[in-house]
């Protein structure tokens, strides 16, 4: 039988009855927005879209302690970038778990402690199987690992 995804509960709660995570993605391209929703939804994880690093600290902000299972966030976006985010996120929510994107090679490169800041960074473009396992990856890692490559 399959379980719902989250339903306002708790994050302790989902994790007790088995619930699928809760996922908030920070991808200002809406095409690729549209395409990770579709790909995680249609593995049950309930999955919020915002389109750049500002609005990805407020809806975190908003959320409290029933919030978000991880932050899939794109490096390059207009405002706060993706690398802003994770810093940013690292020092205000610091267990949550992250997970980057992005299409440019050299953005790796800009950030000197990206391994630190997510569990890895997965190039763009990616195939919707690629993208479900990288999330299944991060959310299965043990909460020690989840921060790190």
């Amino acid at each position: 039988m399959r379980v719902p995804p989250y339903c306002g509960r708790t994050r302790a709660t989902r994790e007790r009855v088995g619930v699928m995570a809760k996922i908030l993605v920070a991808e200002d391209d809406m095409a690729v927005g549209e395409f990770i929703r579709r790909a995680l939804t249609h593995k049950g994880y309930d999955v919020t879209i915002v389109g750049d690093g500002l609005e990805a600290l407020q809806v975190l902000s908003d959320s409290k302690d029933d919030g978000f299972d991880l932050l899939l966030t794109d490096i390059v976006m207009p405002g706060l970038d993706g690398i802003a985010l994770s810093q940013r996120v690292r020092t205000e929510h610091p267990g949550l778990p992250i997970l980057m994107m992005s299409g440019y090679a050299a953005e790796r490169q800009r950030a000197h402690d990206i391994d630190s800041m997510s569990h890895r960074v997965i190039p763009k473009p990616f195939s919707l199987r690629e993208i479900c396992e990288a999330v299944t990856d991060v959310l299965a890692a043990p909460p020690a690992l989840q921060t790190s490559a």
